[in-house]
């Protein structure tokens, strides 16, 4: 794989953990609870650099970010909040860039949903675009909570809503740069065809709940892209994607976790008596 590629291949996944880290920043203001950004940024990124290769996101990365967002003030509904936003930010980036895949090229997502009809699968995509602006609206007019069976869901402010709708779809966009650089040298294909082969190869790994969706996204892209040799290329994205940042969250994780205990052990320390 070139160094150049390589290179931008880091690139595309810092940009994507960048993305990850206003996640969390809008969701706490969704939460009522805004806090700056430098505070919100390690609490992102170290629980979804752990909770991608865990699995099962909202209760992996969902335990860590109650533990830093414990420690700054939010109670366990303002984090449940944080985790549901940051959940449906992820609904929405997958539907935008899925409805995009499918209007401006059915053939290929016809082809990797084995649908005939590329009247069809343009339909489909229509219909994910119009959820994401049916989420909009209801952001832009309805200022009541959403009542869903025993669910009550709260409506984010049209400009959170409208940041999501750029954070996500950016997101996956940047994700599935950082998987077309690991592949484009190794055989011939498109940025379009990685980043529809993505989506698809995301939403099984989500359905799965396999650990980091090990597997399960290599499977499918390689059976998505079958005249290309990219097998080195999965490899080399499941390390700069999942395992490169978990070599950094896992130790920054325990390095702060080192601090807190440290400033606890000394808030908690009697004072000693002065001395003649």
């Amino acid at each position: 794989l070139p160094i150049f590629n390589l290179l931008a291949a880091v690139g595309f996944a810092a940009l994507s953990y960048l993305c990850l880290t206003g996640f969390d920043f809008m969701a706490v203001r969704y939460a009522g609870k805004p806090l700056p950004y430098h505070k919100v940024a390690p609490a992102s990124f170290v629980s979804l650099s752990i909770g991608h290769n865990i699995g099962i996101a909202a209760l992996s990365s969902g335990a860590i970010r109650y533990r830093f967002y414990s420690r700054l003030g939010l109670s366990e509904g303002d984090v449940g909040r944080v985790i549901l936003f940051c959940g449906v930010t992820v609904g929405i980036g997958l539907l935008a860039l899925a409805g995009v895949a499918a209007v401006l090229n059915p053939s290929l997502t016809g082809e990797i949903l084995r649908l005939d009809s590329p009247a069809l699968v343009v339909g489909l995509g229509l219909a994910c675009l119009a959820l994401v602006a049916g989420y909009v609206a209801m952001a832009a007019f309805v200022r009541r909570a959403v009542h869903i069976k025993r669910w009550r869901l709260e409506m984010p402010s049209l400009r959170l809503a409208l940041g999501q709708v750029v954070l996500g779809p950016l997101n996956f966009a940047c994700v599935a740069g950082c998987l077309y650089w690991c592949v484009v040298a190794l055989g011939e294909v498109g940025y379009p065809g990685v980043a529809t082969a993505y989506v698809i190869g995301n939403l099984a790994a989500l359905v799965s709940h396999v650990p980091g969706g090990l597997g399960v996204l290599e499977g499918v892209v390689m059976v998505l892209l079958p005249g290309a040799s990219v097998v080195g290329g999965l490899l080399v994205f499941r390390a700069v994607y999942f395992f490169l940042p978990l070599a950094i969250g896992a130790p920054l994780f325990g390095l702060i976790e080192l601090w807190g205990l440290g400033r606890r052990q000394a808030t908690a320390a009697p004072a000693r008596p002065a001395t003649c």
